[in-house]
């Protein structure tokens, strides 16, 4: 199998209302490489969200994340600067730093939230497509997140158009022979960090196209992205470890009592 994974130019600032299935219909349509049948490709949030006018006044973030969460699940102060870390869980069912608002890129006094519905922006984006191109492409939204138990960050799909979020191997062997009851790789996710890897985060390439894939693109009503975040019964590690430990010794204290 090989994959080509390249970010097309001409995008430029994107403004609150823009078409954004024109301007990067018009980025794919002046590539050299073209659009093809099967190609993925993976938009970065926040040009979506810019589009959608999901814009807040920089004064008002902290009460932009508390109005983004559903479920706070680790809080940490730095000593040194004071500042608060909030790790929570935002109504679109995604565990973040923040909720996802992001102060970086965008218009000074001003802070950036995710898209209202990323799978719907998803779905309209790609279905636009379609009709320009005359030809079956995925879109994939990607968001910057961190990763239990490990530092650093990488691009994660939060939103799905047309594309299998999931490559499900179970039932099927491995290279022994061996049947493989687990595995499900979240090919969504692994795309956006490869695409991530051409678009850069300060590149002023919001999109990147990635070809060899196409098994993956099928009809826009697939699962969407949020149907990858692992919530309630599913969910193993609910809380941090200092907020597990004080609601544990909270209830010893009680049957105690």
């Amino acid at each position: 199998m090989t994959l080509r994974i390249w970010a097309p130019g001409g995008i430029g600032e994107v403004a609150s209302g823009a078409d954004l299935a024109a301007v990067v219909g018009d980025a794919l349509a002046a590539a050299p490489e073209g659009v093809e049948q099967g190609d993925v490709v993976v938009v970065t949030s926040k040009i979506v969200s810019k589009a959608e006018g999901r814009f807040v006044e920089a004064d008002d973030r902290e009460d932009a994340i508390t109005a983004e969460t559903v479920r706070v699940v680790a809080s940490r102060t730095n000593p040194a600067t004071g500042h608060t870390t909030r790790i929570v869980e935002s109504r679109l069912g995604i565990v973040a730093a923040a909720a996802g608002v992001d102060a970086s890129n965008t218009p000074e006094g001003t802070i950036l939230l995710l898209p209202l519905d990323p799978d719907a922006s998803a779905r309209a984006l790609a279905a636009a497509l379609r009709e320009r191109f005359g030809i079956d492409v995925g879109v994939l939204l990607s968001d910057t997140l961190g990763r239990a138990w490990r530092d650093g960050q990488v691009d994660q799909a939060i939103g799905a158009g047309g594309v299998r979020v999931f490559e499900d191997l179970r039932g099927s062997a491995d290279a022994q022979g061996r049947e493989l009851s687990v595995t499900l790789p979240c090919v969504a996710d692994e795309l956006c960090s490869a695409a991530d890897l051409v678009k850069g985060k300060a590149s002023g390439l919001p999109v990147a196209v990635i070809r060899g894939r196409g098994d993956l693109v099928g009809p826009l009503d697939l699962p969407g992205a949020r149907s990858i975040p692992r919530t309630g019964p599913t969910d193993m590690f609910r809380k941090g470890y200092d907020e597990a430990y004080a609601d544990g010794y909270e209830a010893g204290r009680s049957v105690q009592g």
